[in-house]
């Protein structure tokens, strides 16, 4: 799945396809009896936007009986890739270290989560660098980097 794909997909829609990812394998009524009273939707709602969902080539449609089994043909944790990627191309890459450091104090996480955090840490730090260069055009940030002083040039830039 691309980003792009996946910009598509509604909240409401996640909250479908988090029922199809924990099941591998539902019905419409399997979702609806999951999603019904949690979000207090009604079934046409929810039998919307799994047809949307299909429609966008996020769930596959394997007739049974008088029924269909709906199945994700995306996994839940390219997904999250792609949300993760796509949200961290509309940071300064300056600010990547930042945001991270923001998701992880407001995730509620256990030891575990932890240790595999300071794990990826540790793997990260030996390709590290010194300084990370600014990805923005000029006039999209603050950081102050070089091309800072074509915001002075074009633009007027308060300090």
């Amino acid at each position: 799945m691309t980003a792009q794909a996946q910009n598509k997909i509604t909240d409401a829609e996640w909250e479908v396809m988090r029922v199809v990812w924990s099941n591998k394998q539902v019905t419409s009524r399997e979702i609806i009896s999951v999603l019904e009273d949690k979000m207090n939707w009604k079934q046409a709602t929810i039998k919307t936007l799994i047809g949307r969902l299909v429609d966008k080539g996020l769930l596959k449609t394997e007739p049974q009986g008088n029924k269909f089994l709906y199945t994700a043909k995306v996994s839940e944790e390219e997904s999250v890739r792609d949300v993760t990627e796509n949200m961290l191309a509309h940071v300064c890459s300056r600010k990547v270290g930042s945001t991270i450091a923001e998701l992880i104090d407001q995730a509620l996480l256990s030891h575990a989560d932890v240790k595999l955090l300071e794990e990826a840490l540790a793997k990260k730090k030996v390709t590290a660098v010194d300084e990370v260069k600014c990805n923005c055009t000029p006039g999209q940030c603050n950081c102050k980097h070089k091309h800072q002083q074509h915001h002075k040039k074009h633009y007027r830039v308060e300090e």
